[in-house]
């Protein structure tokens, strides 16, 4: 039984009997008050609202008469039968008191982030027969057992202090160690604790690069193709942001660059057309930032999901000058709803993010932090690697050989791995379109306009993802794909 419902106005021209009345008619019609959930007694309702019993008596026995409440002898009053089933029907969405005070909030606020274009993906995606959708896990992969051990230590009296403490602006010390010892070296990373920091997946990491580094004449650099959300942050703090063609060794080093105050690149795995940054190219864009003074920050997003070639040395790993600040996430090899990410630089900066992080969020949940240390220091973290290697390296085979079969030409192989392909159709296709008319027919694909950030984009993109679906259900689901676009 809930404690309170109704507000009233003693001021208000309506009796307070009527307002009652109207109170808790609202709240049967918005559906706040649910089956089986008794309404507070006449003696309660009276007591909390300072008001006469006989007030809250008649207000009641009035929504007796009209069908909205019903009587349980030793019991209360609930909401009746009759009135659930108009909810049904009607379920009006609930008005807040902010929508009717007339308040302009567009003159208020000093940006608009909803209005920006962003990626939309369907929370029920596992329901839809052909998912090629990105950065979800396929759960039967996931090793549950492990990380339910992990997380039953963690949560044990031993570290009872490691997560319920409140630790301000640090991190769990045993996490940063296991990025530091287990993670970065394999990107060829050598850094100090001190210039580790967790953050909130990789986007919290951006998001506070971007507050710290980029004001209103900051000019900013990026790939176009590249990474929508991380578009829209810069946009929020400078008009000033330049795209930068990308084509088939990533990043190209334009005299664009050379004005910039701040670079954005993903050199290992371009998102998202996959391709990767040789290495001549990387050491070129070092020496221009050496040069022209700017700061790179490296998006490593699928770091861990290079199973076809040697691994190409992050960006990171060559730079003497501390130009480059890296950007690592757990949420593509773990799951994307663990949301824990890290940033690599200059211990001057770290420290400057973390105590920015800290009136922002404070620091990543405890738990969560020292469930996945433990997960990396067990050595689950290296065997679930290799399982996803496998899988993917099967799934990543089958999907290049039906893209070859059924869209001779649309698409390049991705020679890091990844998860995805990007897939180019006809020229008069557009993919926005086509993923609407997929999806009617189960199959989810990601349109690939989204990904640019000039008005007069080419709209005939779109991705393919595989670390969701099936192997079994590739090829079908690319085939029934080839024939929607084939009739377009």
């Amino acid at each position: 039984m809930r404690d309170w419902l109704v507000h009233i106005r003693r001021n208000e021209h309506a009796s307070l009997q009527t307002q009652i009345r109207e109170a808790l008619v609202s709240a049967i019609l918005d559906g706040q008050l649910a089956r089986d959930e008794p309404i507070p007694s006449t003696r309660k309702m009276a007591k909390s609202l300072t008001v006469s019993r006989n007030t809250v008596v008649l207000a009641y026995q009035g929504l007796l008469d009209d069908g909205y409440l019903m009587a349980r002898e030793r019991s209360g009053y609930y909401v009746s039968e009759k009135a659930l089933e108009t909810v049904t029907l009607r379920k009006p969405p609930p008005q807040s008191r902010a929508v009717t005070a007339g308040i302009e909030w567009s003159s208020r606020l000093t940006m608009g982030p909803a209005a920006q274009a962003n990626v939309s993906k369907p929370l029920d995606w596992q329901s839809y027969a052909y998912p090629f959708i990105y950065g979800q896990v396929d759960h039967n992969l996931f090793p549950l057992a492990e990380w339910r051990d992990c997380a039953r230590q963690a949560l044990g009296k031993k570290w009872l202090g490691t997560w319920t403490n409140d630790t301000w602006a640090y991190d769990d010390p045993l996490l940063v160690e296991q990025i530091r010892r287990r993670i970065l070296p394999r990107r060829g990373i050598m850094a100090n604790d001190d210039e580790i920091l967790v953050t909130l997946g990789a986007q919290n990491a951006l998001y506070l690069l971007s507050t710290l580094l980029v004001g209103p004449k900051s000019r900013v650099a990026m790939e176009e193709p590249g990474y929508p959300d991380v578009r829209n942050i810069f946009s929020l703090k400078t008009a000033n942001v330049a795209l930068i063609p990308v084509d088939n060794k990533g990043l190209t080093l334009t005299d664009e660059l050379n004005a910039a105050d701040v670079v954005f690149t993903t050199p290992s795995h371009q998102f998202p057309t996959t391709v990767t940054m040789p290495l001549k190219q990387r050491m070129e864009l070092l020496r221009r930032a050496a040069k022209h003074d700017f700061i790179v920050i490296e998006d490593d997003y699928e770091f861990e999901t290079n199973y076809v070639n040697e691994p190409c040395p992050a960006l990171k790993s060559l730079d003497d000058a501390g130009r480059v600040i890296y950007v690592g996430s757990l949420s593509k090899t773990l799951f994307p709803g663990l949301r824990l990410g890290f940033l690599v630089a200059p211990k001057e900066l770290v420290a400057e993010a973390r105590a920015l992080r800290r009136l922002m969020v404070r620091h990543a949940p405890n738990n969560n932090q020292r469930t996945a240390a433990l997960f990396l220091s067990l050595g689950h973290h290296d065997t679930l690697i290799r399982r996803l290697h496998r899988a993917y390296r099967t799934r990543w085979d089958i999907m290049g050989e039906a893209l070859r079969q059924h869209m001779p030409d649309a698409s390049r192989v991705p020679s890091f791995g990844g998860t995805s392909f990007w897939v180019k159709g006809p020229d008069a296709l557009d993919s926005d379109a086509l993923a609407q008319t997929a999806a009617a027919k189960g199959i989810l694909i990601e349109p690939g306009r989204i990904t640019f950030g000039a008005a007069d984009a080419p709209r005939n993109f779109y991705r393919l993802a595989f670390s969701s679906i099936d192997e079994k259900k590739i090829e079908p689901g690319i085939r029934l794909l080839s024939g929607l676009i084939g009739s377009a």
